[in-house]
């Protein structure tokens, strides 16, 4: 199961790369859609997968509040392993498309997670 935390940090560096989005717009909904973590885990597990570069402070909030534990810390480095090498081929691929391409395709992302989250509220 840990090779699907990794490919979920692998699409998100890939639409990071490809969007510039990250935690909030990717990882979070994935982690809640497609692996059952409650907003709030998924948000401190999202937090430790962005650990580098704004997470510190946020994960130990959240750790300190009992609300993620050594579990959801290795779920997180994994999702950025997979982020750290999405990015790169996102990036890459965000390179070859027009504006017009890459703005209709982010739209189309924010809709189809925006219906989802919104149907699992029902």
């Amino acid at each position: 199961m840990n090779y699907y935390y990794v490919l979920t940090g692998l699409l998100a560096g890939m639409l990071a790369g490809v969007f510039g989005v990250g935690g909030g717009l990717i990882v979070v909904p994935a982690l809640v859609l497609l692996f059952g973590l409650t907003q709030e885990v998924a948000t401190g597990t999202s937090l430790i997968a962005l650990l580098a570069p704004i997470g510190l402070g946020g994960v130990y909030a959240f750790y300190q509040a009992g609300k993620i534990g050594p579990s959801h810390i290795k779920i997180g480095l994994l999702i950025s392993l997979g982020m750290f090498f999405g990015s790169y081929f996102g990036a890459r691929f965000a390179l070859t498309v027009s504006e017009l391409t890459l703005k209709r395709m982010f739209s189309i992302y924010l809709f189809v997670v925006a219906v989802k989250y919104w149907l699992s509220t029902m």
